[in-house]
């Protein structure tokens, strides 16, 4: 077998297509846009570049096959922050089922982690080089169609990261939901308590004022998310732009926004799952992928939603914003043949104990389990898990 660091337009084909190997016989599989795996790795596109490397690699066997892919990064921002000790990455792990093959992998991200001489003592896995919501954690339990961005990965994967010493170090909880269910009475009775408070305003978003929205965002994020374990504050610049790209899959009226007294305190984050649309188009976003995606947003189509992010300034969580975000949301989401059937949220992690109260309450329940891995370099450290959020 042959390591090779991907390094010409052959090797990040063979990158690219692998999966489409691995996954021939899983009906479940949705093949990602070759563009969306690739801007991780232009560091034209991928801001963490500015303060983080990475390199990736591809596994062939004597007769020249390619039988795994990896990447492994170092965020020289996070990579300490919240941690024991300094922590690199590791990710886009697709491998055969085959344990030799599979250390070899581990033991090249390890290596090149360590030949930084940057101090990494430990490595994530399999994890993003950027955000926390794309390619994040290897599928538990759970496996059906995958949502846009998040990892798929046959049962076995977890085998090979267990085997070679990784542990878990948290638990991310995909949520279901079926949109026409209602509150429960008494929450239903909270929500209105609020809503019916003049001092309060819930209303959705709006396109025409894109700027205004994506600043109440900022706001609330740096508030409730920003100083959490693994997590940044955004800028006016980085959520603008990140709702400009969003906009193919945003409908207006799945994104609401809270207030009180004319400040922004609470949203509540959906877009479209393109996922529907993505598994019928091979990886490639051409003109024929763009009028598919077009056609199913035109024709509603789309019957999933996914949820982003739900999140509530500190001073006024536990006093029913939440549910008074999830009722205005229904104001829509009830009315007679509305499109959309069921949501899936992201991903909640076990450290964040308050959301998952906040999203079971509502009548969510956990459809999907993803681990986030850490492998220690000194096995003789005590190893400990993500440390929750009090």
């Amino acid at each position: 077998m042959q390591i090779i660091e991907v390094s010409s337009v052959a090797h990040i084909k063979e990158f690219l297509t692998l999966p489409v190997r691995i996954y021939k016989d899983d009906p479940n599989w949705v093949r990602p846009l070759d563009k969306d795996i690739e801007t991780v790795f232009d560091p034209q596109k991928n801001k963490t570049f500015q303060h983080g490397i990475c390199t990736r690699w591809i596994l062939q066997d004597d007769q020249a096959q390619t039988i795994g892919r990896v990447a492994a990064f170092i965020d020289f921002d996070t990579m300490t922050k919240d941690n024991d000790q300094p922590t690199g990455g590791m990710g886009f792990f697709e491998c055969i089922n085959d344990q030799k093959a599979a250390f070899l992998l581990f033991d090249t991200c390890k290596n090149w982690l360590l030949a930084q001489n940057k101090g990494i003592e430990a490595m994530d896995g399999p994890i993003n080089f950027g955000e926390r919501d794309s390619w994040w954690g290897c599928l538990k339990d759970g496996f059906y169609e995958p949502v846009y961005t998040m990892n798929y990965n046959l049962p076995y994967y977890n085998d090979l990261l267990t085997a070679y010493g990784f542990k878990d170090y948290f638990q991310q909880y995909t949520y279901y939901r079926l949109l026409a269910d209602k509150l429960s009475p008494a929450l239903d009775s909270r929500a209105d308590r609020i809503i019916n408070n003049p001092d309060y305003e819930f209303k959705h978003l709006r396109l025409k004022e894109i700027a205004k929205y994506a600043e109440d965002f900022r706001t609330i994020y740096n508030k409730a998310w920003g100083k959490h374990a693994g997590g940044k504050e955004l800028s006016s610049e980085q959520v603008l732009n990140l709702l400009k790209q969003m906009k193919p899959v945003i409908d207006e009226k799945v994104i609401w926004f809270g207030y009180f007294k004319g400040e922004p305190i609470g949203f509540y984050v959906q877009i479209l799952d393109a996922n529907q649309v993505i598994k019928h188009i091979n990886g490639k976003m051409n003109w024929l992928g763009m009028l598919r995606f077009a056609y199913y947003k035109l024709f509603k189509k789309f019957d999933r939603v996914l949820g982003v992010v739900f999140g509530v300034v500190p001073d006024f969580q536990k006093k029913g914003v939440e549910m008074a975000l999830m009722k205005a949301y229904s104001w829509v989401a009830h009315q007679p043949n509305y499109s959309y059937k069921t949501i899936q949220m992201k991903w909640v992690g076990d450290f964040n104990p308050k959301m998952i109260r906040v999203v079971e309450a509502i009548g969510s329940k956990i459809y999907k389990t993803h681990i986030t891995y850490r492998k220690l370099f000194d096995e003789t450290k005590e190893f400990k898990r993500c440390p929750v959020i009090e």
